[in-house]
């Protein structure tokens, strides 16, 4: 089984929105919302990071 680097990107945000969400958050409301909140701010920052170094490449 291989794993891309978008998949592995995919998999660490989880895992790290998950700690954040239940270590930085006292309700569970918040904990999700923060997880998801997280989540998504790991995955549009790496896409715009890749897209920046493609930038400087070329």
């Amino acid at each position: 089984m291989t794993i891309t680097h978008f998949s592995a990107v995919l998999l660490f945000s989880l895992f790290i929105s998950v700690v954040f969400g239940i270590t930085q958050r006292s309700e569970p409301k918040t904990m999700i919302r923060f997880g998801v909140f997280c989540f998504g701010l790991f995955v549009v920052g790496t896409i715009a990071a890749s897209w920046l170094m493609w930038l400087v490449k070329h």
